[in-house]
């Protein structure tokens, strides 16, 4: 036997309102379109406000702009306009500054530009981080799932 689901949570599970968040897993694919970089499993964290991407060899250019390395195979380093530093808590609790670029982001059928913070995730099982500021107004987590836009 089967019970009913209220209104709300079905429209939101369902996505039946055009306009309504499409609903995500904890786990989704992204690519990161202006980096070359497709389908990179992220960790949607709503507990975090900022996205992080694991970068390799981050140096600092000046002129406000950076050179890195997404590492895993991407063939040549990257550069980017930083468009914020921050302090940011690391997962160890400790207070970092990070700097933050843009990015234009895929997720499922809908693309977004959105601000990473550039660190060395290498310790972590997923190398990228989304974070609420993300997310919002595009997604509802259900965390029980993953990868409901597609694999």
């Amino acid at each position: 036997m089967s019970r009913a689901r209220p209104a709300a949570l079905h429209a939101a599970v369902t996505n039946d309102e055009p306009d309504a968040p499409r609903t995500i897993g904890a786990v989704e694919l992204v690519t990161l379109v202006d980096f070359g970089r497709e389908r990179l499993p992220a960790r949607v964290d709503t507990g975090a406000r900022t996205s992080a991407l694991h970068v390799e060899r981050l140096t600092e250019l000046g002129n406000g702009r950076v050179r890195f390395e997404l590492g895993g195979g991407a063939e040549a380093p990257f550069e980017a306009v930083v468009t914020r530093r921050a302090r940011v808590r690391s997962t160890s609790g400790k207070l970092e500054s990070r700097p933050f670029v843009s990015v234009r982001a895929r997720f499922g059928d809908s693309e977004a530009r959105i601000e990473v913070g550039l660190v060395n995730r290498a310790a972590m099982h997923y190398r990228m981080l989304l974070g609420r500021s993300a997310l919002a107004g595009r997604f509802v987590v259900d965390v029980s799932r993953r990868y409901l836009l597609g694999r």
